[in-house]
């Protein structure tokens, strides 16, 4: 970022900013960037490329003389992956505002370790949760557009033969975390009949999140059960414990969340029928999201004044992209990804297909960036969530993730004017 000449910053959880000062910065910011954390046993590319393809293109920006009218900013954000902290896309939350002081304060690793202690042993200054979130959230309408260069992670870009792709909607993820318990027992000594195996729900569980998803019947629609652990984990004993994930994708959200309600219920049937106990978490369940037209329009043209072939393709994988979203006026552009495979050492992406989505982003960037032009649309109308203060400015339909929460809540209770347009109750502080 400094080669390029930016000025660099970094906020409050550990996002690094490389700003260019444009002519007319009260136009606001047009914000590019990806992330560098990885999962274990991954590849080179995923994030990488549109942290330093962000950098290169707004070097050639530079280079060619040309001059924002917007700032043009370039980010590193801080913890995409949920591999640590188990929670994923931290550094956007922080920046579009869904991140509280006390989730902040909440996050902790499988030692223990906090996020702002492990943020203050990667060099960091210290600070307190509240502070954190004021120096590394953006103000309303202050970011006026997002575009992430990212691999596609997917085939469809090799399939059509083209080095980039537009996205038009990324899916997002419901998370479900279900333990099964029952009494354990000697391998050799308990009969069948009297058995209560929650490894045996469990396989009935495994077997229910495969049909929910194809049931659906969706191209978009997957779910995985991506973790599963038992103890005690004895080759002569009956387990007594059985944990296990289930990671439900869609870039349609009332599809998705169909297949969410299949999988409890399969669950609840099958610890049932086993006579074990049920306990489910949800961690999340962002919504999927829409690309903004205007990035997408920006990117299509940026694409065919290169005279190149850039397909609309959508998402399968989350990204910073989709929790900024509802914020700004968000995008993506991909570059093609060798086979589609991704989160493995084997993941590659040739140095032309890179080289393609670096200049479409910088034509991408140069067009959303001019600013103040008559056909150039004001920053989007600030919305603010009526439970916590928090405070969106995404265009279109806004949702308050606590209202929404609260709807969730409420409707697996089964109580009646929970979550409405009202939303629920804050806890002290006006915070969740």
């Amino acid at each position: 970022m400094l080669d390029a000449g930016l000025d660099v910053s970094v906020d409050g959880v550990g996002n690094v900013r490389g700003r260019w000062r444009g002519t007319n910065p009260e136009r606001g910011t047009v914000a590019t960037g990806s992330h560098i954390d990885a999962i274990p046993l991954s590849g080179a590319y995923d994030g990488t490329v549109g942290v330093l393809g962000g950098i290169a293109a707004v070097k050639a920006l530079r280079g060619a003389g040309w001059v924002p009218q917007r700032d043009l900013l370039v980010v590193s954000t801080t913890a995409e992956e949920p591999t640590r902290f188990g929670l994923s896309c931290i550094g956007a939350r922080a920046m579009a505002g869904w991140l509280t002081a006390r989730q902040l304060a909440a996050l902790r690793d499988a030692n223990g370790t906090t996020f702002l202690d492990a943020a203050t042993a990667a060099g960091l200054p210290p600070t307190t949760p509240a502070d954190a979130i004021a120096r590394s959230r953006f103000a309303p309408a202050e970011m006026t557009h997002w575009v992430e260069l990212h691999i596609e992670q997917a085939t469809a870009l090799e399939a059509a033969g083209a080095a980039v792709g537009v996205v038009t909607a990324i899916a997002a993820p419901a998370a479900l975390a279900l333990t099964l318990t029952g009494p354990g027992g000697h391998a050799g000594t308990v009969p069948m009949a009297g058995r209560a195996d929650p490894l045996r729900a469990a396989a009935d569980v495994v077997a229910a999140v495969e049909a929910a998803a194809t049931a659906a019947g969706g191209a978009d629609t997957v779910a995985t059960v991506g973790a599963l652990r038992l103890s005690p984990n004895a080759a002569n004993s009956i387990p007594r414990e059985v944990s296990l994930t289930v990671d439900v994708r869609d870039i349609d959200k009332r599809r998705r969340d169909a297949v969410v309600r299949a999988v409890r219920s399969a669950a609840v049937a099958a610890a049932k029928a086993r006579r074990v106990k049920l306990s489910i978490a949800s961690p999340n369940a962002d919504p999927p999201a829409a690309c903004d037209p205007d990035v997408v329009t920006a990117a299509r043209g940026a694409a065919a004044e290169l005279g190149m072939h850039a397909p609309d393709v959508v998402s399968r994988a989350y990204h910073d992209t989709l929790i900024l979203a509802p914020y700004t006026r968000a995008g993506m552009v991909f570059v093609r990804c060798r086979a589609g495979v991704s989160h493995t050492p084997d993941e590659y992406a040739s140095a032309a297909d890179i080289e393609a989505g670096v200049k479409v982003l910088a034509l991408t960037l140069a067009e959303l960036a001019r600013g103040g032009t008559p056909a150039d649309p004001p920053p989007p109308r600030a919305t603010s969530c009526p439970v916590t203060g928090i405070v969106a400015s995404g265009v279109g339909s806004f949702v308050c993730p606590v209202n929404q929460l609260a709807g969730m809540v409420g409707r697996a209770l089964g109580l009646k004017g929970v979550g409405g347009k009202g939303g629920g109750r804050a806890a002290a502080g006006g915070e969740l």
